[in-house]
């Protein structure tokens, strides 16, 4: 009787043992399920980002001779700003068309052709001259920057007819002869690290938008870490534990919380409305982004004020030191890997943040580079917004660079947190 009791307990206890390990193989599975099914999202993001935006680091260029003929420009002196101002620079295209293609006997004809290159070429050779008032008369080759439509089709001619349903037939014809004559090539793309924005996707570029979030972030991080190291300091070494810092600690710990377009509409009624500061420049959106950031740090520097052993403090304490001296030669220097760690993704969080500075006016369209803090300007995540709306397919092709760049930048800040915190650690 004894026996089979003990068999029964045995098999019961086999049973459970049994259960056990197929939950824990069934929730290992789903765990690992989990893993692979984010990355896969993550992976099929990156690619679809990727194949999107590689081509908008090439651009299309085409090689014509430009004949600086004075009676098609209408000018004769190009240090006169009248004649400047009325010179028929885009004639003086269309006419060297003509002269480089025999075949464009109507005007309707050689002007598809002057749109094969973009047109902001007229800008290049206007420069030119001016640089050059020698070139009146004469003739000068020029790689000017293709047409969007061109630049597509020529980029992607491997994949067939594609892309042709907006060129015509004789604009098809023309591109076929300056390949056999080597007239047109792809190039790296520096035009889109050059310059700024541009109603021509051919001729837009991120420039502008990157020295704007320099700019923006260089005044978050001078407001934001002093600003909330001191406050950290302050709430865990001087603060008196009563109602009024409770009520202080759960407001910071709801505003990491707040949607980041309420920081916006703050920023539109303290900085533009009360303080009356200029629409769409990096003081502000760096104010702004100040405001929503501050709480992660706050956050982050009371994590690593407490991760400080109480050992540490009573050793300084025994040996006659002040609470100052506590705090800046023993406290800060043992916290600050996790301060700066903290401090380096609140930024990083800033910089892939827009609706914040939408609210503030850094969407306008702002085509010159910014030089100061207070020059009107954008941000990259603005910038990719406002390509990614535009109707042309080019700069569905530029947004989709910009989010590379943009991720390139939130990387190396990542890995700047990891390497700065790694190198704190050892130093300690």
């Amino acid at each position: 009787m004894i026996n089979n009791d003990q068999d029964a307990l045995r098999a019961k206890v086999a049973e459970g043992v049994k259960r056990r390990r197929r939950f824990e193989t069934v929730f290992r599975r789903f765990g690992l399920f989990s893993v692979c099914l984010g990355l896969f999202f993550l992976c099929a993001m990156l690619i679809q980002i990727i194949s999107s935006g590689v081509g908008a680091f090439q651009q299309t260029y085409i090689y014509l001779e430009v004949d600086y003929d004075p009676r098609v420009l209408l000018m004769v002196d190009p240090t006169n700003e009248d004649q400047l101002a009325i010179a028929n620079f885009d004639g003086t295209i269309q006419h060297s068309f003509q002269q480089r293609f025999n075949q464009l006997e109507t005007k309707s004809a050689a002007r598809e052709a002057k749109a094969l290159v973009s047109v902001t070429s007229a800008f290049e050779i206007r420069d030119a001259i001016v640089a050059e008032p020698a070139l009146i008369g004469q003739k000068r080759g020029f790689w000017l920057l293709a047409d969007d439509d061109v630049d597509i089709y020529y980029k992607s001619r491997s994949d067939g007819d594609a892309y042709r349903e907006r060129l015509s037939d004789g604009q098809l014809e023309l591109i076929a002869e300056l390949d056999d004559a080597e007239q047109i090539e792809v190039r790296f793309n520096r035009v889109f690290f050059s310059s700024g924005d541009s109603a021509e996707p051919e001729a837009a570029g991120i420039l502008g938008a990157l020295i704007g979030s320099m700019l923006t972030l260089a005044i978050t991080l001078v407001l934001s870490f002093p600003i909330g190291i001191a406050s950290a300091i302050y709430m865990e070494e001087y603060a008196p534990k009563n109602w009024f810092t409770d009520f202080v600690e759960v407001n910071i710990n709801n505003l990491a919380a707040v949607p980041s377009v309420v920081f916006g509409l703050l920023g539109l009624a303290i900085f533009l409305s009360w303080f009356g500061l200029p629409r769409s420049v990096p003081l502000v959106g760096g104010m702004v982004l100040t405001l929503m950031t501050l709480p992660t740090i706050i956050i982050t520097s009371r994590a690593a004020i407490k991760a400080v052993p109480r050992s540490i403090r009573d050793a300084a304490y025994s040996m006659g030191a002040s609470k100052m001296q506590v705090i800046m030669h023993h406290v800060l220097p043992i916290a600050m890997p996790g301060m700066l760690t903290g401090t380096i993704l609140g930024l990083a969080q800033a910089l892939g943040e827009t609706a914040p500075l939408l609210m503030i006016g850094m969407v306008a369209f702002i085509v010159d580079i910014p030089g100061s803090m207070m020059d009107p300007a954008t941000v990259l995540p603005v910038q990719i917004f406002l390509w990614a709306d535009a109707p042309e397919r080019a700069f569905i092709e530029r947004s989709s660079a910009a989010i590379m760049v943009l991720l390139v930048f939130l990387l190396a800040m990542n890995a700047c947190a990891v390497w700065l915190r790694r190198k704190l650690e050892k130093r300690l």
